[in-house]
């Protein structure tokens, strides 16, 4: 059991008395002494720190939520990260595995924890090192809810996410507007790259080309099923005998194909129903214009009486 009080009472220590730095020797969760299981530390990014680092930091002028720096000043690489809680022993503090895989840290290792302020994310990219991420159904969801154990992403990080009990690990290729940034209370648009391994599926090319509305080539429609056609099946006798040979159904000629005509005064929402009608003769329809002409008491009376006889 040690205290670092001490430290900040020194006369060369009272100008960064707003700021905790501090050095730890970390472990994984699993070495977490307890009858609890933490295995929800392994599902963030938020590290359990001794009770002398609360007291220290409630002595600092400091801004919440708390963000801390984490470097590795053997192999010179960092991270950011949160707080879950303050129940570690004194000079221990408990890391995620993934965190301790980016940090390049054994168990007991040491590493340097500073306290940090990081702007909000706004924008954020991430990179899936599996296909397999491809298999669910809604991505963005399922790392929308996963990032809720997150205080703060780190360009270059590979973070990990548990969903359906598999592990699924995601590089995050860009923040916004930091390398470094928060992500908690945040607006975030959230992008992905294609995953690792991932090889887009070959698309077959197309030998044939699709006949153009002019001059196009009509051997297809020609060599197409002929169908139903009217009364070209054979006859049959009552007597029983043949009636010749079984007619076959004459091939379609390019000339017997019609095609249709798109309609140009096609407008948006609105149906036009085109029937093929014959024109009728120009007697037929003058008869017709007589027809509809009516006129009121035009009509001619019928007598009973024949002209020419006397009653």
């Amino acid at each position: 059991m040690f205290s670092f009080h001490h430290v900040f009472d020194h006369p060369m220590a009272r100008g960064f008395q707003s700021r905790f730095s501090t050095q730890y020797r970390c472990y994984s969760v699993s070495m977490l002494a307890g009858p609890n299981d933490r295995s929800d530390v392994e599902k963030g990014g938020k590290i359990i720190m001794p009770p002398s680092a609360l007291d220290q930091l409630s002595r600092l002028n400091i801004t919440y939520p708390m963000l801390f720096k984490l470097t590795n000043k053997n192999s010179d690489r960092m991270t950011h990260c949160g707080v879950l809680e303050f129940v570690a022993d004194e000079g221990i503090c408990y890391l995620p595995h993934w965190m301790m895989q980016n940090l390049l840290l054994e168990e007991g290792g040491l590493v340097q924890v500073e306290s940090v302020n990081l702007m909000v994310a706004t924008y954020s990219k991430f990179q899936p090192q599996s296909p397999d991420f491809l298999d669910i159904t809604n991505p963005k969801a399922v790392l929308e809810n996963a990032l809720r154990n997150f205080a703060c992403l780190t360009t270059g990080d590979v973070i990990a996410i548990n969903y359906n009990e598999k592990i699924y690990e995601l590089r995050v290729m860009e923040t916004k507007p930091d390398k470094a940034v928060s992500i908690i209370e945040c607006d975030m648009n959230v992008d992905f790259d294609a995953p690792l391994g991932y090889k887009e599926p070959e698309r077959r090319s197309q030998n044939k080309e699709e006949p153009t509305e002019e001059g196009g080539d009509t051997s297809s429609y020609a060599d197409m099923d002929t169908g139903f056609r009217a009364f070209t099946g054979s006859g049959n006798r009552l007597d029983g005998k043949t009636k010749g040979i079984e007619p076959s159904p004459a091939p379609l000629a390019a000339s017997d194909i019609k095609r249709g005509i798109p309609n140009y005064d096609f407008k948006v929402g609105r149906i036009t129903f085109i029937r093929n009608s014959k024109p009728q003769p120009r007697k037929i329809a003058e008869e017709d214009d007589t027809m509809n002409r009516f006129i009121a008491f035009s009509g001619e009376g019928q007598s009973l009486r024949k002209k020419g006889r006397k009653p």
